[in-house]
């Protein structure tokens, strides 16, 4: 399984970016997602948890980005997306998705896993 994270660019003080994380199966196997995470680390800070959604759709934010941030989930398409609005300069950062997963193969094995993308940075100017 391999998670795709894309929609980061440069955007300005009160704009708004949506975020996507894909996570692709492998060939012969298909994947059911449970808990998705969005992380975002900035430049000399500890990785921290942004926004997370269980698979029955419960929603865990920051206290930075509650009533800003919203997250939602495909699960047809296996794909969360994080909605990010009235973006600050402290907002700056490279996001990365996580994803807890099961993978269902062909042969019948069930694997449960997380895996990590690969980040897509974010830029806040004011």
């Amino acid at each position: 399984v391999q998670l795709q994270a894309s929609g980061g660019g440069l955007v300005q003080v009160g704009g708004s970016l949506r975020l996507s994380c894909a996570a692709v199966a492998t060939a012969g196997s298909r994947i059911r997602l449970n808990i998705v995470s969005w992380y975002r680390q900035a430049p000399g800070r500890q990785r921290e948890l942004v926004a997370e959604i269980t698979k029955d759709g419960t929603t865990t934010f920051a206290d930075s980005v509650k009533g800003r941030f919203t997250i939602s989930r495909d699960d047809a398409k296996n794909t969360v997306a994080l909605q990010m609005n009235s973006l600050k300069p402290e907002d700056t950062a490279v996001y990365l998705c996580s994803a807890y997963f099961w993978a269902f193969s062909s042969d019948g094995t069930v694997v449960g896993a997380r895996e990590w993308g690969q980040g897509t940075l974010v830029t806040v100017s004011s």
